[in-house]
C-alpha cells in the first residue's frame, strides 16, 4: 500500500518540478509587452559594432540590426520604447541574465561555453583573433613577444587564447587588463603592453582612429574563427525566432549587406573614418545559410 501511495507522490514532485521550469523560462517577448520596453546592451567604444558618435549618441553595425528587430517588434507594438543600457565586456553575460537587457547589440563571440549561459542569433560576423603592436617595436612575430607584457580587455575571449598560446610557445607572458577596448590600446601606445590581443576587426577599429595609424601593424599570426551574434536570454525559442527571422530577411534582401558596408567600408562617424574591412569569405557563407553553429 505505502509503495502505491509512493509511486504517484514521486510523480507529484516530477510533474510541480516540470511546471516549475517552465514558470521561469525566459520569455522576453512576454517580459516586453507587459513592459511596453526593450532594453539594448550597448557599448560607449566598440567600434564599429556600438560606440558613442559626436552626439554621444549610440550607432554602429550591431546597433543598426537591432533596430531592424525593434521595427519588426513594432508591427504589433507601436508605442514599444528604445532604452539603451551601457555593457561592458565583463558586466554583459551578468546583464542578460538577470533581466536587465533584453538584447545585447555589440561585439559578443558566440561559443560553446557561453552557450551554457546565454542565447545567440544567427551569426552577424566573423572575425579571427590577432594582434597588434607598435610598428617601431622591433615585434615581428608572436615569439618575438617571449616574456613580455600584452594587454587584453576584461571579459574578453582573448585572455583565454592568449594564455594558450603562451603555454604552447612556452612564451611566458604577462598580461595586463583593462577596462574596454579604448584603454588596451592606450596601454598599447604609452608602451605599458608589448601587444593587445583582440578580434582583428575590433583591433583594426582602434588602429584606424588612432593618431597615426601607420605607428600600429598586425603580427601575422592568426587564431581560430570568432562568429559573433547578438546576444539574449537562454532557452527562449520564441525572442530568438524574431531576431533570427529578422535577420534572415535582411540577408535575403541585401540589406545586410548594405549595412555592412556601411559600417566596414564607408566612412564611419565621428571622424568619418574607413576601415576599409570587406566582408569576408567565412561571413558570405553564413549571409547565404544562416546559422548560430560554432565550432567545438
Amino acid at each position: 500500500m505505502l509503495c502505491r501511495l509512493f509511486v504517484p507522490a514521486i510523480l507529484l514532485v516530477v510533474a510541480s518540478a516540470k511546471l516549475s521550469n517552465h514558470a521561469y523560462a525566459a520569455d522576453t517577448l512576454a517580459k516586453i509587452k507587459s513592459t511596453g520596453e526593450i532594453r539594448l546592451g550597448v557599448r560607449d567604444a566598440s567600434v564599429p559594432f556600438s560606440y558613442l558618435d559626436q552626439s554621444q549618441n549610440y550607432v554602429g553595425f550591431s546597433v543598426d540590426l537591432c533596430h531592424k528587430i525593434v521595427d519588426k517588434l513594432k508591427q504589433t507594438m507601436p508605442t514599444l520604447k528604445v532604452t539603451n543600457v551601457a555593457v561592458t565586456s565583463a558586466n554583459r553575460i551578468a546583464l542578460v541574465n538577470n533581466g536587465n537587457v533584453d538584447i545585447e547589440c555589440a561585439s559578443t563571440a558566440n561559443s560553446l561555453d557561453r552557450q551554457k549561459q546565454v542565447g545567440f542569433s544567427d551569426a552577424t560576423f566573423v572575425s579571427h583573433t590577432r594582434w597588434m603592436v607598435k610598428t617601431d617595436s622591433g615585434i615581428k612575430t608572436a615569439a618575438d613577444l617571449k616574456g613580455k607584457t600584452v594587454v587584453y580587455t576584461q571579459g574578453s575571449n582573448a585572455l583565454g587564447f592568449a594564455k594558450e598560446i603562451s603555454e604552447k610557445n612556452n612564451l611566458d607572458l604577462k598580461f595586463i587588463p583593462a577596462h574596454d577596448h579604448g584603454e588596451s590600446m592606450l596601454t598599447l601606445e604609452n608602451g605599458r603592453a608589448a601587444a593587445f590581443i583582440e578580434d582583428d576587426i575590433l583591433l583594426a577599429a582602434k588602429k584606424a582612429d588612432a593618431k597615426t595609424p601607420a605607428a600600429f601593424t598586425f603580427l601575422p599570426e592568426s587564431y581560430n574563427s570568432l562568429y559573433y551574434g547578438l546576444m539574449f536570454a537562454k532557452d527562449d525559442p520564441a525572442f530568438k525566432k524574431v531576431v533570427d527571422d529578422t535577420l534572415i530577411s535582411l540577408m535575403a534582401s541585401g540589406e545586410f549587406a548594405q549595412i555592412y558596408k556601411k559600417w566596414f567600408e564607408d566612412p564611419i562617424p565621428p571622424r568619418g573614418i574607413k576601415l576599409d574591412f570587406p566582408m569576408s569569405n567565412d561571413l558570405k557563407e553564413r549571409v547565404k545559410a544562416p546559422s548560430d553553429k560554432v565550432p567545438a
